[in-house]
């Protein structure tokens, strides 16, 4: 199946706070339980860099994950950090979470270099996937983890309509919509690996679920 590309942004009102309040505990502990597996010697007073962090679920599960890290998330939809800012305050967290509004590549980030970069679901909504990986390069630190996670395209039309029905079948409407049209979105494996090799990061891509892949690596010093 091709890739159907969606917009890049998720900007309406209505759309953040079903994102917000959705609950989305097992795939994103899941995305935090990885990270630690994959690099289980981090932690530490590091800086951490979150791209595409939506409404900071992550970030705030990374955030207890590692209670020493300070972390900036960057995201392009001021609803959706308007809503992470409420919940970083409602956490008392928000003196090691900053949420930053700007659009990749090109965003005032706090910090030139970042200790670890991580991000999930933004490539599928990226026009240029290049984008991503150029900025990752941009941030991380030398030898610096780097973790994302994004969903990844089914064969067919039929197979993202079961995952629809798996996973989504009792959510609000706009989120099983979004659900459904990221699924034709997002890429497969050897495509990301091909971006990879393009943009020169020796990343690795493992398939963890069966609608899920992440890639992963450190940045070469």
């Amino acid at each position: 199946m091709e890739r159907v590309p969606e917009p890049e942004l998720m900007d309406e009102a209505g759309q953040a706070l079903a994102y917000a309040r959705a609950d989305f505990t097992e795939p994103h502990e899941r995305f935090v339980d990885l990270f630690a597996e994959r690099f289980p010697g981090f932690g530490g007073a590091q800086h951490v860099l979150d791209l595409g962090c939506g409404p900071a679920d992550i970030c705030l599960r990374f955030a207890r994950r590692y209670p020493e890290c300070r972390i900036d998330g960057v995201d392009g939809a001021e609803a959706m950090l308007r809503l992470g800012r409420e919940a970083a305050g409602e956490s008392g967290l928000g003196d090691r979470l900053h949420l930053v509004h700007g659009y990749l590549p090109g965003a005032a980030l706090p910090r030139e270099r970042y200790d670890a970069v991580i991000s999930n679901s933004l490539l599928h909504h990226l026009a240029d996937p290049m984008v991503l990986w150029q900025t990752v390069r941009a941030h991380a630190a030398p030898g610096a983890p780097v973790f994302v996670m994004d969903l990844m395209r089914p064969d067919s039309r039929g197979q993202a309509e079961a995952l629809l029905t798996r996973y989504a079948a009792g959510e609000p409407e706009v989120l099983r919509h979004d659900f459904f049209h990221s699924l034709l979105a997002a890429y497969r494996p050897d495509e990301v690996e091909a971006q990879l090799a393009a943009a020169n990061l020796p990343l690795r891509v493992e398939v963890v679920s069966d609608r899920h892949l992440i890639a992963f690596g450190a940045v070469e010093r």
